[in-house]
């Protein structure tokens, strides 16, 4: 599988399973852009908008040709994450 072309995380501060992803993306060194929802208003609706719901953390994964992926769950974000980068 090719490697994403950009991936933002849609959190907010306070949020253990964001921390949690937050600390695999520092660990790998990986280019995320970070959306803080709640300082924010904007990310939270474009969250909201794609599904339908506005729990976080979320992995926004944008490749060049394809639909956007949004991938919830901190432990399937990791596992991901550890897969493509680790």
């Amino acid at each position: 599988m090719s490697a994403p072309e950009k991936l933002a995380l849609y959190f907010f501060h306070g949020c253990p399973y964001c921390r949690m992803v937050m600390n695999v993306i520092e660990q790998l060194d990986v280019e995320v852009e970070l959306r803080d929802t709640r300082a924010e208003p904007q990310h939270q609706q474009d969250l909201l908008a794609a599904r339908g719901r506005g729990t976080v953390p979320v992995l926004r994964i944008a490749r060049a040709g394809q639909d956007d992926v949004w991938m919830p769950e901190s432990a399937d974000i990791a596992a991901y994450l550890q897969q493509q980068y680790g």
